[in-house]
């Protein structure tokens, strides 16, 4: 008797009906959908990041120029503005915003607020970017001189030239490199002369002033100030000093044009 092979039946798997087809079909589209929303959410923060990146660079460059282009023109207030919008968020070149606001204040002859904020930038800034808050720093503690001058407080002038000059030295050497005037914000100055200028300028106030403050010099040598009286000969050189002082300020006075007083340089 001979046995009978016959063929085994087909597997389901080997020959998918349409429904099965249709059911894995639809799986793997999930599986994708599902991927690309994940990759969708990854990169997300990314693209946002990317776009405030951008449009921060934009703003800084739109409030950078319209606060330059308003200092040129004298809109120290529309200056001010523009700069303390770059303030906001501020994440690059961090010295940038307070430089430019304490410059438009000086404009604007508010001082104290002109030197706190030059002051603040000083430190946030680097390499030869130093130069020139360095520049605008000395010339605002100047015109503070000054204005203390002109008040007819000689030695709180003394005092604030003495600071300015102090700043000035401080200046890098590399402030007078061709590297650094590249760098200026007023190609029409040069940097190097400019600093030369307000140390020489700086020293020589200070000194006028300390001139016009006897009480100072006097203050020396106090044990000779209490047992001896002044001569008149001595009363009549101070009057003489203090009335050349004044004819100095009253020169200086004429010879400004900018409105910063006592002949010193506007800021950049």
């Amino acid at each position: 008797m001979t046995d009978t092979m016959t063929s085994p039946a087909a597997s389901p798997a080997s020959n998918p009906t349409p429904a099965d087809a249709a059911a894995a079909l639809l799986a793997a589209n999930r599986r994708r959908r599902s991927i690309r929303r994940w990759i969708t959410m990854g990169l997300l923060p990314l693209t946002l990041a990317a776009l405030l990146f951008a449009g921060k660079l934009l703003s800084m460059y739109a409030f950078a120029h319209q606060s330059i282009s308003s200092y040129v023109a004298a809109g120290y207030a529309e200056s001010e503005a523009a700069a303390r919008n770059l303030d906001v968020a501020n994440w690059f070149e961090r010295f940038k915003a307070p430089y430019d606001i304490g410059t438009a204040l000086a404009g604007q002859e508010k001082l104290p607020e002109a030197r706190k904020e030059l002051e603040r930038a000083l430190p946030l800034a680097s390499g030869l970017d130093v130069c020139y808050v360095r520049i605008n720093l000395s010339l605002v503690i100047e015109r503070q001189g000054d204005a203390a001058q002109a008040a007819g407080d000689a030695a709180q002038a003394a005092q604030f030239y003495g600071e300015a000059l102090q700043v000035t030295v401080e200046t890098p050497k590399e402030c007078s490199s061709d590297d650094a005037q590249n760098q200026s914000p007023d190609q029409s100055r040069d940097m190097g002369d400019t600093v030369d200028q307000n140390k020489q300028r700086q020293q020589e106030k200070q000194q006028q002033s300390q001139q016009q403050n006897p009480d100072q010099s006097q203050q020396q040598d106090k044990g000779d100030q209490q047992q001896d009286q002044p001569k008149q000969s001595d009363l009549d050189d101070i009057q003489k000093k203090l009335d050349q002082g004044a004819q100095d300020r009253e020169d200086q006075g004429r010879g400004d044009q900018n409105g910063s007083g006592g002949g010193t340089d506007k800021p950049w």
